[in-house]
């Protein structure tokens, strides 16, 4: 198995060292002919707007899109879940998404980088809770049909997964607690395909 990162911009470093701490194969992902291979990708948090108009000027759009056809799972987390929704409620007049889920967002919906803050999250499938970290974070307003709810906060979905797809609103890879990533590769890059 092989899991790739998208390394355009934002916190791409720490994915690829939690997954390879468990064992796991990854590339650091620069160009759209790098998918090639992968079982899975991540696309991390960072300025989803700034990361957008990265894929669009390397093709990204296309070739995950393209990847994700042919069986490649995806992962976003906070930014990342922005770039793999549906549809994204406070979207910039110009802001072009994955539309790979169906989950709508709200972009900075928590607020600004001085509002960022951690919290134990009660996640579906872990045995005990995971530390939420949460920087100028989206939320999950909405999950259209077959979106399963894998985490709220104060009532706000901040996880959800379908089939070969998952959102998280805040950031696993900066909390040195691998659970999330071990989910992600055993029951979505793993999971049968229909």
């Amino acid at each position: 198995m092989k899991i790739g990162v998208l390394a355009l911009q934002g916190a791409f470093r720490e994915h690829i060292v939690t997954l390879e701490a468990l064992g796991v194969s990854t590339a650091a992902i620069r160009l759209p002919h790098q998918l090639e291979g992968c079982d899975g990708l991540v696309i991390p948090g960072g300025e989803s707007t700034a990361i957008g108009k990265l894929m669009a000027t390397y093709g990204f759009y296309e070739a995950v899109t393209q990847r994700h056809d042919e069986g490649m799972a995806v992962w976003g987390t906070c930014a990342g879940a922005i770039l793999i929704a549906l549809h994204v409620r406070d979207a910039l007049p110009d802001q072009r998404t994955l539309g790979l889920m169906d989950i709508s967002v709200r972009r900075n919906a928590y607020g600004r980088q001085v509002d960022s803050f951690e919290a134990d999250l009660d996640v579906a499938g872990l045995d005990a809770p995971f530390p939420g970290v949460f920087i100028r974070a989206p939320w999950i307003e909405a999950v259209g049909e077959g979106v399963e709810v894998l985490a709220q906060h104060d009532g706000r979905i901040v996880a959800a997964r379908a089939a070969d797809l998952m959102a998280t609103s805040f950031h696993p890879e900066l909390t040195g607690d691998p659970r999330i990533h071990r989910l992600f590769v055993e029951q979505v890059v793993g999971a049968p395909r229909a």
